[in-house]
């Protein structure tokens, strides 16, 4: 395979970031976009220069443009599509969170190990180079053991009314608490086993703010607290016997700051354009390789943090669990 075709399933916000990563990636092209109606589609294709447009996700998936689906619309979407694409023998490349149910995450997986086809969330903050060097020291000991840690963020939802209809998948919990459950999980190689946390709830009933706390296996402790309400720092920290991380917009990160008891701080930088490029070459490895699941981003990886977000969802929403 020259160059893997990607055809982007949704014009969401996200759709142009990825774009933009795929066409810095070496072996990827961006070959069609789909919209649920042309107009919009031939719109944005024309807009982000994209060869094919169109006006159904089904016509994209069952074309031949393609070899890989990026699936990025709204989160109760996520599961019909990716298997959608999976059927017409296209490999998948799923936006977090992969789907709302455990049940639906194995299933796809089991789907496209049956079709030899490759999936995987896309989670990019796993892969990004300064969470490569955090993790290396961590693992060396830099900071002693690592006990506690703590991210914030939040965020103006914008035109994305969506985030507020609980049929869709909306809601602050599932938006953001991904990237610090999954965060954790590679920093540490394990998983959340307990959780409890507060919230505030928009007039549609799904949360429009939180604060969780969670406890891992190797019983490290972390809160994460978002809000669409207030504005908050966007960082994280990782607190250590010998120091502690500081990671401005940790979702993200370019940088991050070391700090010690005995010395002044260092700044690790890592600048980039498009941060979902390192997500996207890892994606394309694996499928040049014939993978069918990706070594990071495992089923099993995958379905702990989905575990975690319905565990707390379930806490908000007693009558209506995610997770059956």
């Amino acid at each position: 395979m020259n160059s893997i075709r990607i055809g982007v399933l949704s014009t969401s916000s996200i759709a142009p970031r990825f774009i933009g990563a795929v066409r810095a990636a070496d072996g990827c092209e961006a070959a069609a976009l789909a919209s649920r109606s042309l107009e919009k589609a031939r719109e944005k294709a024309a807009l982000w220069q994209i060869p094919k447009a169109y006006g159904s996700y089904e016509e994209l998936l069952a074309s031949g443009e393609i070899d890989a689906a990026y699936v990025a619309m709204i989160n109760s979407e996520h599961y019909r599509y990716a298997k959608m694409a999976l059927e017409h023998g296209k490999h998948v490349l799923c936006e977090k969170p992969f789907t709302l149910k455990e049940e639906e995450a194995r299933s796809l997986f089991a789907l496209a190990r049956e079709k030899g086809l490759f999936i995987m969330e896309m989670q990019k903050v796993v892969f990004l180079p300064v969470i490569q060097e955090i993790k290396k020291r961590i693992r060396q000991g830099e900071f002693g053991s690592i006990c506690m840690a703590d991210f914030s963020s939040s965020f103006d939802p914008g035109y994305n009314t969506w985030l507020f209809d609980p049929d869709k998948g909306g809601g602050t919990l599932y938006a953001n608490a991904v990237y610090s459950i999954e965060l954790m999980q590679y920093l540490f190689d394990c998983h959340v086993t307990e959780w409890c946390g507060l919230c505030t709830k928009s007039h549609t009933s799904v949360e429009n703010q939180y604060s969780t706390v969670m406890r891992m296996e190797n019983g490290l402790l972390f809160t994460n607290k978002n809000s669409t309400c207030a504005r908050t720092i966007h960082t994280g920290f990782l607190y250590g016997e010998k120091g502690y991380i500081e990671l401005p917009e940790y979702w993200k990160a370019r940088r991050a700051i070391l700090h010690y008891p005995d010395r002044e701080p260092v700044i690790l930088e890592y600048p980039c354009e498009y941060e979902l490029i390192y997500e996207v070459l890892h994606a394309k490895n694996c499928i040049c390789s014939g993978l069918t699941e990706s070594p990071v981003m495992t089923e099993d990886f995958t379905i702990q943090a989905l575990r975690a977000m319905n565990g707390i969802h379930g806490l908000w929403n007693p009558k209506a669990p995610r997770c059956p």
